[in-house]
């Protein structure tokens, strides 16, 4: 399994949004609950519902395994999906984050380099870093197209690619995103080592030490550990477990504190799973617009949603070239390729320099062999297997920490990512528990870390 994560409930727009997977969730419970299905009957098959509910396919399987996994119904081979006796209890979601008011250095180093060694421990089980399963990768598939292009090109495979990346790739990239309500160029988009990379260029390009960058509380620590290294002050909002950054939270912000910068995670954050609905990443880029701030978007889980239709980005609905997108196929096809991208709008000239001058080029052959395997459509076919995969496992850790975590445990609901995020009640120290863990074999990630100064004790983050 890979990592899952925490999420809050804030009072902001409509309080009873849902996905679409989830609304169909919801309704076969109303069924049973209400008596028009009981224990041991059949319920509608996937095709069946599908055409009824004007959905797809997987987002009924979604909802199908979402129900399964917390113990409501049954998958039978070759029969289709029953009820199952007795229906469990659902935990309720954590609140909305509190975090401190004022700008602070980061300090996580010893953390992150405390998880992350945890992380490599192969005989540890992975339930901590946001690392994607293995199995789930396309790692193989792209060895393949990447020893190919190897022997056609001979000792051309060798040669540098262009500080902006290879050209295939970022039509590929282009087309993609236009699935994203986005409407970006080659030229726009430009080829990093990994979204760290993308993140770091973006703040290099717009900051200097010592400034402010307004971030989501929590969001995860490679963000926190970027904003350390390059001496920027975090200044860290109120995040919504299903919404995301609050924006009043961020206007107060704007106004009264002078705000360089604002990184957020706007599809399926980590560590909270949280998706921004439309409206609010509208809402978000024309609120900084208004005060000319750069808008660093993090959208490595975009593709990874478990509902039939993939999130628009905020970058949709920039105007003035101050969104600058950030993404990678680390979390769905390799994260060993470190193959990242950037779209930084106005900032385009500044970022590709800085790449250019600290790593000169992204590798050329792990370019070459994704816009291959993206050009020939396998991916999209691995998307659709590994969404349906990456929901039935969220769902069934969910299950699990609902049956055997203590009374006043809190759990995320993500619509996507591979990420959950558990609060404990306030007795429970996250740090004690993290060390407890590594002693039965497994490895979790403490609250603590996605926050600094550090968050709550009681928050814990699993995969």
């Amino acid at each position: 399994m890979s990592t899952p994560c925490l999420r809050y409930n804030e009072s902001m727009g409509d309080p009873q949004q849902s996905f679409a997977y989830e609304q169909i969730a919801g309704e076969i419970t109303r069924w049973i609950e209400s008596g028009i299905f009981r224990p041991g009957d059949r319920l509608p098959s996937v095709r069946q519902l599908s055409q009824q509910k004007q959905v797809s396919i997987t987002t009924v399987l979604t909802a199908y395994y979402l129900l399964e996994a917390r113990g409501v119904i049954e998958a039978r081979p070759r029969s289709g999906f029953y009820v199952r006796t007795a229906l469990p209890a659902v935990l309720p979601e954590p609140e909305i984050s509190a975090p401190s008011l004022d700008p602070a250095e980061v300090s996580v180093r010893d953390l992150v380099t405390m998880v992350l060694r945890d992380a490599l421990n192969p005989r540890l089980v992975q339930l901590g870093v946001a690392y994607p399963n293995l199995a789930l990768t396309a790692t193989r598939k792209l060895n393949r197209i990447m020893s190919a292009i190897a022997r056609e090109l001979g000792e051309q495979s060798g040669v540098y690619a262009l500080p902006a990346g290879c050209d295939a790739l970022r039509v590929q990239i282009a087309q993609r995103m236009v699935a994203a309500g986005c409407n970006l160029t080659p030229a726009d988009i430009i080829i990093t080592s990994g979204c760290a990379e993308a993140i770091t260029l973006c703040l290099r390009a717009v900051c200097r030490p010592g400034d402010i960058v307004a971030i989501e509380s929590p969001i995860c620590f490679d963000a926190l550990q970027t904003l350390e290294v390059l001496g920027l002050q975090a200044l860290e909002i109120p995040t919504h477990p299903r919404e995301g950054i609050s924006l009043d939270a961020l206007r107060f912000a704007v106004e009264h504190t002078p705000v360089r910068a604002c990184l957020v995670i706007s599809n399926f954050n980590n560590p909270l799973g949280s998706c921004m609905p439309d409206a609010k990443k509208r809402e978000l880029v024309a609120l900084l617009a208004q005060h000319d701030i750069p808008l660093i978007e993090n959208n490595i889980f975009g593709e990874i949603y478990f509902s039939g239709k993939r999130p628009t980005v905020a970058k949709a609905y920039d105007r003035k070239g101050l969104v600058m997108l950030c993404s990678s196929f680390s979390k769905d096809l390799s994260p060993g390729y470190r193959v990242g991208w950037t779209a930084p709008g106005r900032f385009a000239p500044a970022v590709e320099w800085l790449k250019y001058t600290s790593s000169l080029a992204t590798a050329t052959l792990p370019q070459l062999a994704i816009a291959q395997f993206l050009a020939s459509g396998s991916y999209d076919h691995h998307l659709r297997h590994i969404r349906r995969e990456y929901a039935r496992n969220v769902a069934e850790l969910s299950l699990a920490v609902t049956r055997y975590f203590p009374r006043g445990t809190r759990v995320t609901r993500p619509a996507g990512g591979f990420l959950l995020w558990v609060q404990l009640p306030e007795h429970v120290d996250s740090l004690e528990l993290y060390r407890r863990a590594l002693r039965a074999g497994t490895a979790i990630t403490p609250g603590y870390i996605f926050s600094s100064p550090p968050a709550s004790a009681t928050a814990t983050s699993s995969a």
